[in-house]
């Protein structure tokens, strides 16, 4: 009897130390959960964020207790498994939310253009040392240009004095019809050049010039619950940090005190004042883009005379990759068209089920719709906000670590995570939908009647602006910010 009562005190010990160490363990989960909860304002609403710490808490008293009086070992053991696996669980959600915030930040501080030195495809010459003269347009991007000669002479010790051209576009044409060998070339610019150009050139050396950008300080109006977020889509197949073309401009007016959101569309070819690169010259807004993505918030905060708190970038064309991932989205399409850069794919008016690929074909088409860009960008409009909502339903959480990575690829914001807590607190806390609406400018078209600053030489559609609509739209984004 007493062997057995030996054994039985000696098995109580060894389950006592088993449970002595999952305390420790849960104890350094849960000082991890709190600690990331608090640094990063996770549940920091209704004071969800303070109740789990209780819970965290008790749950360390109640086994600490038990294990000191020897009693409910088996409880105690499940009780701190449980909890601890909750808390794992906990912190890897708060991870997975930092790393992306984190990506999409990263490439937010940056901003990054490929300059090249590019000959015909049939040019005999085939390394930059063979180059004896080259064109560019110094005077319109003097500071890329310069970085560009600057990395040859350090890095070979070649020195080149370019020829000044008014535009790229005018050098590619004297390159392309035999007028000059060489020509310097900006990434950005490449889609202003024709469809084909890549056929008809090639890079025989190139740079990378990186460019920090300074991230924005916290504003009063994003204190107040009322900000704006500029929206940019770029159809690029490079890094998401490229400078490029914005051919989608949104600028979403947030209310958070009247639960209000004001999405105001402005067509890419809007005949627009472009600060910066753009010399305040007019120009179609779409070309803002090619100097950076300061350039085209100065450029509608000059419109509207508002100021934009953050942007977010969108890479339409890997962004629209997720749709397969969250299993394909379903839009409202209110005008019957067909693709007419790929006619395999028709829309009837209806709900419409789109996978990445029929996606792409409806967010691009503008030349089949009623209203051209301003429908083009009521479509786009839509595929975000339906990828939005596929991205925070349950049914994703199959496959969060793919999407995040799709998302840090495709997505770039200089939001900090903090204000994205701190907005998202807000609405959980309030626990209303908001009312969206939109609007668009509207104005009327032309081609060849305006001067592109950055392809002077070129027949170009752009629209003029018709005036009581900027009223108007100025008007609505005020009434919003001011919650009338």
């Amino acid at each position: 009897m007493a062997s057995r009562r030996s054994r039985s005190r000696k098995r109580l010990s060894a389950w006592g130390v088993a449970n002595l160490a999952l305390l420790l363990v849960y104890t350094i989960v849960a000082l991890m959960v709190i600690f990331t909860m608090y640094s990063y304002q996770f549940l920091d609403f209704s004071q969800v964020n303070v109740i789990y710490t209780v819970v965290l808490l008790i749950v360390f008293l109640l086994g600490l207790v038990l294990i000191l009086l020897k009693k409910a070992s088996r409880i105690t053991t499940v009780l701190l498994t449980v909890v601890t696996l909750i808390g794992l669980v906990t912190l890897f959600f708060f991870k997975s939310t930092i790393d992306v915030t984190g990506k999409l930040n990263q490439t937010a501080s940056f901003s990054e253009v490929e300059m090249s030195v590019v000959v015909p495809a049939d040019s005999e010459i085939t390394d930059v040392s063979q180059v004896t003269e080259i064109q560019a347009p110094v005077a319109k991007d003097r500071t890329n240009i310069e970085s560009l000669l600057g990395q040859l002479q350090e890095e070979k010790g070649i020195s080149l004095t370019p020829q000044e051209v008014d535009s790229y576009s005018e050098a590619y044409n004297k390159l392309t019809t035999g007028a000059s060998k060489a020509m310097v070339l900006n990434s950005a610019y490449m889609s202003l050049l024709e469809d084909d150009y890549a056929t008809k050139i090639k890079t025989i050396y190139s740079y990378k010039v990186k460019k920090e950008i300074t991230p924005p300080t916290t504003d009063t109006q994003t204190n107040a619950g009322v900000f704006n977020i500029y929206i940019s889509g770029i159809d690029t197949y490079g890094p998401i940090s490229s400078v490029s073309r914005s051919d989608v401009n949104i600028i979403m007016t947030v209310n958070q005190n009247t639960n209000k959101v004001l999405l105001t569309t402005t067509p890419r070819d809007a005949y627009v004042q472009i600060p910066d690169g753009g010399n305040n010259q007019y120009d179609k807004l779409t070309h803002a883009g090619i100097y950076g993505v300061e350039t085209s918030m100065k450029t509608l905060e000059n419109l509207y005379g508002i100021k934009l708190d953050y942007y977010a970038r969108i890479n339409f064309t890997s962004f629209l990759t997720l749709i397969d991932l969250v299993g394909g989205i379903e839009v409202y399409n209110d005008q019957a068209f067909t693709s007419w850069t790929n006619s395999k794919y028709s829309f009837p008016v209806g709900n419409v089920s789109l996978n990445s690929e029929q996606a792409l074909a409806f967010v691009r088409e503008r030349y089949s719709l009623a209203n051209g860009d301003n429908d083009r960008g009521k479509n786009q409009e839509k595929v975000i906000a339906a990828v939005i909502n596929k991205l925070v339903s349950v049914n994703s959480l199959s496959n969060f670590s793919n999407i995040i990575n799709g998302l840090g690829s495709s997505v770039q914001t200089n939001m900090p995570l903090p204000t994205m807590m701190s907005l998202a607190n807000n609405q959980l806390k309030s626990g209303q939908s908001y009312t969206v609406v939109s609007q668009a400018l509207t104005g009327t078209g032309s081609t060849g009647q305006l001067t592109s600053y950055a392809m002077p030489n070129a027949s170009l559609y752009m629209m003029t602006i018709d005036d009581n609509s900027l009223a108007t739209v100025k008007q609505a984004i005020q009434d919003t910010m001011e919650g009338r």
